[in-house]
């Protein structure tokens, strides 16, 4: 497949958002809402769970899966709002010495004025920060689309690891060729230049893992669970203070 019919099937309808794969992995989650400043944004789902036994934080951006969802999680473009509660429950799970898991599949953080208004570049740049130095083990998971700031407010990780049809990248295709052409038409073309798949990814260092979709059938979650379980298990042996530095020193070699 060529770099934009990728970024097509990562938008495909159908494909299953952070929800599906939050009740297919974790076990008896419970859903903490608020980032107790301003609101509950559903474009961000979190809450805690269990992965084979141990508790996990579980942070997910949302886009829904019909017309009604969409609208009610704003197509997982999220507000300041919901990387603050992001931020809130990853603290909640260092104080707990519980690992935060992160869905991620966003086309970006929402750009409306109340969004600029509230703080969206600094609540953005606050969840990176704070993950890059959270004394627990991280991981996120890119499952569709990973847009510019939006969804790195979330990768900050120990380790990325992205679905084999998902996308990452700093801009949209078509934001690309409208800055770099001027022509919007020029998306294909963009798409290669961007080095957004998966496999452009691994090969740059910037994911560790390239995820086999596999139809997204129950043997696929359930191998990726025993992933994540397996995991977090390594990484819970490693002293916090070697997690952190490890974590700094990957996005400082980018």
């Amino acid at each position: 497949m060529s770099a934009y019919d990728v970024v097509l099937k990562s938008r495909e309808k159908g494909r299953p958002t952070a929800v599906r794969y939050i009740s297919n992995i974790v076990e008896g989650f419970i859903e903490l809402h608020g980032d107790r400043r301003f609101a509950d944004d559903r474009a961000v789902i979190g809450g805690v769970g269990t992965i084979g036994g141990r508790p996990v934080t579980v942070i997910g951006i949302e886009k829904g899966e019909d017309t009604a969802t969409r609208l009610e999680h704003n197509f997982g473009c999220a507000n300041p709002e919901g990387y603050r509660k992001a931020v809130r429950l990853m603290k909640e799970a260092e104080k707990f010495h519980r690992p935060v898991l992160c869905f991620v599949d966003t086309s970006g953080a929402y750009c409306g004025i109340g969004a600029e208004e509230r703080g969206q570049s600094e609540a953005i740049a606050m969840s990176i920060m704070e993950m890059i130095r959270l004394k627990t083990p991280t991981l996120s998971i890119i499952i569709g689309e990973g847009g510019s700031g939006g969804a790195l407010g979330l990768c900050a990780a120990d380790e990325v690891w992205i679905t084999e049809n998902a996308t990452y990248s700093v801009i949209s295709p078509e934001g690309c060729a409208s800055i770099l052409w001027k022509d919007s038409s020029k998306v294909a073309e963009a798409s290669e230049c961007l080095k957004m798949t998966a496999e452009d990814l691994a090969k740059l260092g910037a994911v560790e893992e390239v995820i086999p979709e596999n139809g997204f059938t129950d043997a696929f979650y359930a191998g990726l669970k025993e992933k994540i379980a397996a995991f977090f298990a390594e990484k819970k042996a490693v002293p916090a203070e070697e997690l952190v530095e490890a974590r700094y020193r990957r996005f400082r070699k980018f």
